[in-house]
């Protein structure tokens, strides 16, 4: 009988944690760049001091969707889309980096490229700082170029390269404020093959129809494993009675 209680306590249990992960995923499914989250669950024996004859239900991964968003057009100078696989390297306030597929990019009061989040964006040498009164532009390699606001803009300089990265997959792992990052902790080499496009944003990668089939039929679940747990109350009494008779 504890059998069936260990597995449909266990399971609604983590039921529930997959429910929290769709909402999460519907959530944004307008954030810009944002990739949807999934779980996996596997059934682990209980050993103690008897034969693992108990199961519980945990968490075997917990990942990332990175098939990539549809592009939308916007036409404005600092937004940019990556081109397939690859990542725009920004660094937190703790100084490590992270990566983000957001490419909503903006200027801080101080000149600093940064996120709409307000995470700096790395280049290739360190943190790009612009020049006031100028214009920005940023090319497919991820060369940022400023030009004068003037009647007759005709000086074009460079003052940086976004730092593009394509690091394997399996080597990252997604933080809960959305940002991804290296398992080891580490920095992902620069990659020449990782392409922008400009004035293009990518949305969310979330399918809205297959989160909320996916939510329905999580409830439906969960319903279940309640049904399980009182079957098995209910058997414990019956269990209880008839030996109650005998006696």
């Amino acid at each position: 009988m504890d059998r069936l209680i260990y597995t449909s306590m266990t399971g609604a249990n983590h039921t529930l944690n997959q429910k929290a992960t769709v909402a999460q995923n519907l959530a944004n499914a307008s954030t810009t760049g944002y990739r949807a989250e999934s779980n996996a669950f596997r059934a682990v024996p209980v050993y103690g001091d008897g034969l693992p004859t108990r199961a519980f239900v945990v968490d075997s991964t917990t990942g990332a969707d990175f098939t990539p968003g549809a592009m939308q057009t916007t036409g404005r100078d600092l937004d940019v889309a990556v081109r397939g696989s690859g990542w725009i390297a920004i660094q937190l306030d703790d100084g490590k980096e992270a990566y983000t597929r957001n490419g909503s990019l903006q200027v801080s009061p101080n000149g600093i490229l940064q996120t709409n989040g307000g995470h700096k964006v790395k280049g290739d040498t360190g943190i790009i700082s612009l020049p006031p009164d100028t214009r920005i532009t940023i090319g497919i390699d991820g060369t940022v170029s400023s030009v004068p606001i003037t009647p007759q803009p005709n000086t074009v300089a460079q003052v940086g390269r976004i730092k593009l990265v394509n690091p394997p997959e399996d080597k990252l792992v997604k933080g809960t404020d959305g940002l991804f990052r290296l398992k080891d902790g580490g920095e992902a080499p620069v990659d020449a093959r990782v392409k922008l496009v400009d004035g293009t944003l990518e949305e969310s990668n979330v399918n809205v129809v297959h989160e909320m089939v996916n939510m329905i039929d999580l409830a439906r679940q969960f319903d279940m494993q309640m049904k399980m747990l009182d079957n098995a109350q209910n058997n414990a009494q019956k269990a209880s009675e008839i030996m109650l008779v005998r006696v």
